[in-house]
């Protein structure tokens, strides 16, 4: 069964295509399941759409979920289509996310942290000037961030908890007990991480994450689910044999997609 739980469309403002492009895409490529996971509006701001090239609008939510579950129905006989979201972690306004993401029938919410100190981590300026301590710092931060995130009890998936790396590939190499430590947190909390294929169109190139960081996932025993984090309708289950393969090779021997907030175990 082949499946693909990360998937964004155009009312994120960085992304193109319908989700219904993405849908039909996945049928062509022989998908059993789609998850449709675009990025959540910013609902800890005041504004309904404070930053429109990267989330849809708190005022579109509402819409998503309902298109969303609209072709559900039409493409029942053909693919599953779940209804996800990919959601920003940010510790004081938890809260707020919680509340709007309660009063929909979500199957699952991928948690990833794409802000550190308030600078979002894909932005390659962010390291200009920065020296080893303010860079390690950093790093920390951000695990630190994913640990919380994971213990919030508000993701069934954690989003790319490397893709710090995306634009600085070198701090994969900044030694920390941070990484260790965040992935003991994710398996006491029993929520799964994303094998994401779209680390390759970044200058750190491979997946998220990286090889060390699943074969420490496999010693943990950390459920595994697969995301494409596909932006063009072209890259629906971008590597899905390879990264099957690979997590074979490591031990595992089943990994998850989300339905009702339950895990839906598919063998290797």
């Amino acid at each position: 069964m082949k499946f693909d739980l990360h998937t964004h469309h155009k009312r994120c403002g960085h992304a193109t295509g319908e989700i219904e492009d993405y849908i039909q895409s996945a049928i062509d490529k022989g998908l059993h399941v789609i998850g449709i996971s675009d990025h959540s509006p910013y609902f800890g701001e005041d504004a309904d759409h404070p930053y429109p090239g990267l989330t849809m609008a708190k005022s579109e939510f509402s819409n998503y979920v309902r298109e969303v579950r609209r072709l559900k129905e039409i493409y029942q006989d053909k693919i599953e289509v779940l209804l996800g979201v990919e959601s920003d972690f940010f510790p004081n306004a938890a809260k707020a996310y919680k509340q709007v993401y309660d009063n929909y029938p979500m199957d699952y919410i991928i948690g990833s942290v794409h802000f550190v100190h308030g600078v979002n981590i894909f932005d390659k300026r962010r390291w200009d000037g920065l020296g080893e301590k303010q860079i390690l710092d950093v790093k920390e931060e951000y695990y630190r961030l994913i640990a919380e995130s994971a213990k919030s009890g508000m993701f069934q998936v954690l989003g790319h908890i490397d893709a710090i790396k995306g634009y600085f590939p070198s701090i994969s190499d900044v030694p920390t007990n941070a990484v260790d430590q965040t992935l003991k947190v994710i398996a006491e909390s029993g929520v799964a991480i994303e094998v994401n294929t779209s680390g390759k169109n970044k200058d750190c190139g491979g997946w998220y994450p990286s090889d060390d960081i699943l074969e420490r996932a496999k010693f943990y025993n950390i459920p595994i689910t697969l995301g494409s984090d596909s932006h063009v309708p072209e890259r629906m289950g971008d590597d899905f044999d390879e990264v099957g393969a690979f997590l074979k090779s490591l031990g595992y021997r089943e990994w998850y997609f989300f339905r009702n907030k339950k895990p839906v175990a598919v063998s290797l």
